[in-house]
């Protein structure tokens, strides 16, 4: 981790409500911003915000995500999401977010990423995928 990875860094990122990021369940008439999309952004904002911040060799995972999706936003609309780095306790980073679609805020929350050496993981994934071809 660099010295710059610190509490009260932020970004902004906006991203397109396209119909791949919307519910189609309820009809054509009722397209809106599905939450599992949501919360992918929001994971997505943090970790580019992180990248920033990161030695070669590391990466990030999400571990938490805490928020209340508070409005619904329709098709083509633009939402942008802020993430603030609230806390870094070791390797784990806690942000608060917020979204919003220009007319209403539409999420509120937290969330958490750890801060992985990606060699590491990639060794830890080869043990378990080891075990699971012992068990299968």
């Amino acid at each position: 981790m660099k010295p710059t990875l610190q509490a009260g860094i932020a970004a902004r990122r906006e991203f397109p409500v396209d119909a791949g990021r919307t519910i189609d369940f309820m009809g054509e008439d009722a397209r809106v911003y599905a939450t599992p999309m949501l919360v992918r952004d929001i994971e997505v904002t943090c970790r580019d915000l992180l990248l920033e911040h990161l030695d070669p060799g590391e990466d990030s995972v999400g571990t938490r995500v805490e928020i209340d999706h508070l409005a619904a936003t329709l098709l083509g609309m633009k939402v942008t999401i802020a993430a603030t780095l609230a806390e870094l306790k070791g390797r784990a980073a806690i942000f608060e977010v917020n979204a919003s679609d220009g007319i209403d805020t539409i999420c509120r929350g937290r969330h958490t990423r750890f801060i992985a050496n990606v060699g590491q993981v990639k060794e830890r994934l080869k043990q378990k995928q080891a075990k699971a071809g012992a068990a299968a």
